[in-house]
């Protein structure tokens, strides 16, 4: 049905690459390409599909990427690189006339801040196009909007407070490592917290609001609030919301080794001299901690994504929650890698097939809940993500 060229060879990428050919109905064509090649053919082979194709690919350059694009033709590119590259690869795919989604928002190299406005400048170039841009499409960004787009759809006449609950619950065995790409996560933790009521945005320390929330299947775990950038999207996207929050979990060693990094200078983004050489201390940080590709094997435990929300269904208030728990070792055992990589990788397979299948298919650029959520939440059943449902419950929110 599509010819899919996958951006990015990490943890993520290489879960969408499995996905992605366990699908062959939908992906005819598939092709992974990363700053090193050799990190795409060790995923093909994991696979074991040699017709998978593979190629050298910077990100960062516009040229680069339309002399891979008009080399090979995608009809949809699966951006699952660093955030800082999502504008070079659209600025490609509007060259090319390809198609785009991605699973993270843009930001800059230099500044730790999260906002769609980057990306949602581009609606019009690609709406005059005939390009579909879906962005936001892993889990959290992604699923977590699906899911309110489902509850919306389904179960409420307004939607007035919106929590977005995320706990890994897993145990990698190493003193300090992050799940995902160590220069986001660390970027992303360390940065104010934020949440929205009542028309505005409040600003809160860094990690200074937690309360013990209790996960299905996983017990109490103490939660942390921080600003994620779906918030932004799904308050503009259901303006009923009164107040929506982003809840993660962190252990206590975990976030001990996070303020010692922090306090010491190593989480720092801007560059310092060093020997006659200028490095950031945080992408130094990055090269020598754990891989969080390497994490798989010996990670046991799950993780827990949701939404609980409560708002009016037929002029009565009801709750809702909606979620899903993800085993560390299931996922490695079909992807060879842990669970956070597994619940991004999955739905950004899965938006792009409902691109290929015309489903989601809407010139312009558009977040994940602004499609049908139907399909979607089918195939996270299908796909290997399946969600739960809870009413009228005490959501603790």
């Amino acid at each position: 049905m599509g010819k899919v060229l996958i951006i990015g060879a990490g943890g993520v990428g290489t879960v969408a690459a499995f996905k992605v050919a366990q699908n062959s109905d939908v992906f005819t064509d598939i092709m992974i390409a990363s700053r090193t090649k050799s990190k795409c053919d060790a995923i093909v082979k994991a696979i074991g599909n040699p017709d998978i194709k593979t190629a050298a690919v910077d990100a960062d350059s516009v040229e680069e990427l339309v002399a891979l694009f008009n080399s090979f033709k995608p009809e949809i590119v699966i951006n699952v690189a660093l955030p800082y590259q999502d504008l070079t690869i659209m600025e490609a795919c509007l060259q090319c006339g390809v198609n785009y989604l991605d699973t993270a928002n843009y930001e800059p190299k230099d500044e730790a801040h999260f906002e769609y406005s980057w990306q949602w400048a581009y609606h019009e170039r690609f709406k005059e196009a005939g390009l579909t841009a879906i962005l936001g499409c892993g889990f959290d960004p992604g699923v977590s909007g699906v899911y309110t787009a489902y509850a919306a759809k389904h179960y409420f006449d307004e939607i007035h407070y919106l929590d977005i609950v995320d706990c890994n619950a897993g145990n990698h065995h190493k003193a300090f490592a992050t799940n995902f790409n160590p220069e986001i996560n660390i970027r992303e933790i360390t940065q104010k917290g934020r949440y929205y009521e009542d028309g505005k945005w409040i600003e809160t320390g860094a990690l200074e609001i937690h309360k013990p929330l209790t996960y299905p299947n996983i017990g109490p775990r103490e939660s942390y609030l921080l600003y994620h950038e779906e918030l932004e999207s799904l308050t503009k996207n259901f303006p009923t919301i009164k107040r929506a929050r982003f809840w993660m979990t962190f252990g206590q060693e975990y976030l001990t080794h996070l303020r010692v990094i922090q306090n010491i200078g190593m989480a720092r983004i801007d560059e310092i001299d060093y020997n006659g050489q200028k490095i950031v201390p945080l992408q130094f940080l990055k090269a020598v901690l754990p891989n969080p590709q390497d994490l798989g094997e010996n990670y046991e435990g799950e993780t827990s994504i949701g939404c609980r929300i409560r708002g009016i269904k037929d002029g009565k208030e009801r709750t809702y929650y909606v979620y899903n728990n993800c085993s560390h070792q299931e996922a490695y055992k079909e992807t060879g890698m842990q669970g956070v990589s597994y619940t991004t990788g999955v739905p950004a397979m899965i938006g792009a097939m409902m691109f290929l299948k015309g489903l989601w298919r809407r010139p312009g650029v558009w977040n994940v809940e602004q499609f049908d959520p139907d399909p979607f939440m089918e195939q996270l059943n299908k796909q290997g993500l399946p969600w739960h449902e809870e009413f009228d419950k005490n959501l603790e929110l």
